[in-house]
């Protein structure tokens, strides 16, 4: 099971090269890095967690600059958004940094994604949340499209354009693989049909080995091999003890959480996780 972080690249942490440095000499499989494009002042969505909004989700750097510099520092890490948010995001403009990444980092890029929870948010992007599934799946599609087709086109409800070439290609072929983001039976159908991997948070009542037989019960119900997908657990517990039943259960990566401190305390805590990664 490969061990990797996530991380909200704020603009007062750890500078975004040296963690990912300080991360492949300590030899983690790979840095996730959050994304919100802006929060708006208005507390209309509440936030998940409960409370009030941390601090951090107001301070992210643009993921794939952020990512370009971690790439540009290491040679081995594997680089991922996790999760950038579709709805938000322009497909074509999204293709153009997801193969230009891939490409410039020896392909080693990993697209994970979900749909987003703020619903004013995604409003001033001109999203809805009650269709941002339905606008994720056909930016999926056409980003799919744009990375495979020489004369790329697509032509749906929300997505809509003429051939078009698209360069440079991403380095891994097809493309990058692709994560999705969220619990629900739902998200479970939808990264059979058009994704690499499931993208779970473990929340209360979450089993990795039930976890895995919901995957794979949904990819033979729809035809598809399960070996051709895997999990990623975003928020693994940091713990060695907890993260024996996710290895017995085949998960393949957990990401623990980086919080957002400063230099020196940052490394502290690297540390303290590095035995995970061997064990």
């Amino acid at each position: 099971m490969l061990v990797g972080v996530f991380y909200f690249p704020t603009d007062y942490g750890i500078a975004i090269d040296e963690l990912a440095q300080a991360l492949e000499a300590r030899g983690f499989d790979s840095l996730f890095v959050c994304e919100h494009t802006h929060i708006p002042v208005s507390r209309r969505t509440p936030f998940p967690g409960g409370g009030g909004l941390p601090r951090r989700y107001a301070h992210t750097h643009d993921p794939f600059v952020a990512l370009s510099f971690a790439a540009a520092a290491t040679r081995t890490l594997k680089l991922g958004t996790g999760i950038a948010l579709i709805p938000q995001r322009d497909p074509i403009i999204t293709a153009k940094s997801v193969a230009s990444l891939d490409h410039l980092s020896n392909g080693r890029f990993i697209f994970a994604m979900g749909g987003g929870w703020n619903v004013e948010e995604m409003e001033n992007h001109g999203a809805r949340y009650d269709t941002r599934f339905k606008l994720l799946r056909e930016r999926v599609l056409a980003m799919k499209a744009l990375w495979t087709e020489e004369a790329a086109e697509f032509h749906g409800d929300f997505v809509d354009f003429d051939p078009v070439w698209l360069y440079p290609k991403p380095k891994q072929k097809p493309h990058p693989p692709l994560f999705l983001g969220g619990e629900t039976d739902h998200t479970v159908k939808r990264v059979v049909e058009f994704c690499d991997g499931w993208f779970p948070r473990p929340r209360a009542g979450w089993e990795p080995r039930t976890a895995a037989a919901r995957l794979r019960h949904a990819a033979l119900a729809a035809g598809r091999d399960p070996a051709s997908l895997s999990i990623t657990v975003f928020r693994a517990p940091a713990d060695a003890a907890a993260l024996a039943p996710y290895r017995e259960a085949g998960i393949a990566r957990v990401l623990l959480e980086v919080p957002d401190l400063g230099r020196d305390e940052t490394l502290r805590v690297l540390d303290r996780y590095a035995p995970l990664v061997a064990g």
